[in-house]
């Protein structure tokens, strides 16, 4: 035989009545009139046949029946037991939160136009990302619990995977391909100015296996951040040596173009790291597994662009 519950909002029209021994103050506090009020304690009483309240007269309030006084504590509990669980129901679960370690070159340039689309995957998780070298050495003091590093992947003690590989080559504004200096040949850069990333592959090597002539390799400004060199290139300061995997959205989007073909292979590529005794937790092994599929997809574009016939000016 089903159980019959008695029509729940007649319930809370109840305990706030007996709370308040009045009609008008629970209509009030539940912003319903004070007929509606009356009805459902009526519909209430006729569904258990008994009588709740006693009605004094006007002005003069509520009392509760005998049958009230026994109801009412029950039901108040009842009550507050399902408020307290609908708040604990709504209450988000903290979210887990994945640190990771990265160079703010490629932290700034590649991963976070990318990152919203791990978010989207993965909910909840929240990520912090701090801006860190290699040898600040994040993974062994727990700072973070994967690093993107770029390197040659030899760090003992630590399990790195390859995700990106690295080339080098020419890139500048668009408008530097036009005006009274065109960049048509690598010895036309004498008329221009040549941006430095001194932490990387100077132009020295470029210009040489260019055969270019009559280009000095140590002139122009130099930034100690590839992301600066490569903002300067964006605003036409100048020609940067470009890395691929930090020009690869510029050259997509057409605010970098690449005006040579020549193209130096680096000994250096990006890795992802991680430590032994966080490698096996899921998330992090998640994380892993879609930097690897987004370093593979970013691959591909980049040898597209660099197969690619150079833009002519």
């Amino acid at each position: 035989m089903a159980r019959r519950l008695p029509p729940l909002n007649a319930l809370v029209v109840f305990e706030a009545a007996a709370r308040h021994l009045s009609f008008t103050r629970a209509s009030e506090e539940l912003h319903v009139t004070q007929a509606a009020v009356s009805h459902q304690i009526k519909s209430l009483e006729d569904h258990l046949g008994i009588a709740l309240f006693h009605r004094l007269g006007r002005g003069q309030g509520l009392v509760l029946t005998d049958a009230g006084r026994e109801y009412l504590p029950a039901i108040a509990s009842a009550l507050e037991a399902i408020r307290v669980s609908t708040d604990l129901a709504r209450r988000e679960k903290p979210k887990r939160l994945l640190n990771i370690a990265t160079l703010d070159s490629i932290g700034s340039r590649w991963l976070l136009p990318r990152l919203s689309q791990f978010m989207r995957e993965h909910p909840s998780v929240d990520v912090r990302i701090t801006a860190a070298a290699p040898e600040e050495e994040a993974l062994q003091h727990a700072v973070a619990e994967i690093e993107l590093r770029y390197g040659t992947g030899e760090w003992p003690e630590l399990d790195a995977v390859r995700f990106m590989s690295e080339s080098i080559f020419p890139v500048c504004s668009p408008k530097l391909l036009q005006g009274p200096h065109p960049l048509r040949r690598p010895e036309d850069l004498r008329h221009h100015t040549l941006l430095h990333d001194v932490m990387n592959t100077g132009w020295r090597d470029w210009l040489a296996a260019a055969g270019a002539e009559g280009v000095d390799p140590e002139r122009g400004p130099g930034f100690n951040h590839s992301h600066l060199v490569i903002q300067a290139a964006e605003m036409g300061e100048g020609v940067a040596l470009g890395r691929g995997a930090l020009v690869l959205d510029a050259l997509e989007s057409g605010a970098l173009v690449r005006p040579f073909a020549l193209t130096l292979p680096a000994p250096f590529g990006y890795y992802v790291v991680t430590a032994p005794r966080t490698a096996k937790i899921p998330i992090v092994r998640a994380f892993c597994d879609w930097v690897m599929l987004q370093g593979a997809g970013s691959q591909g574009q980049l040898d597209r662009i660099l197969a690619a016939t150079v833009t002519d000016p």
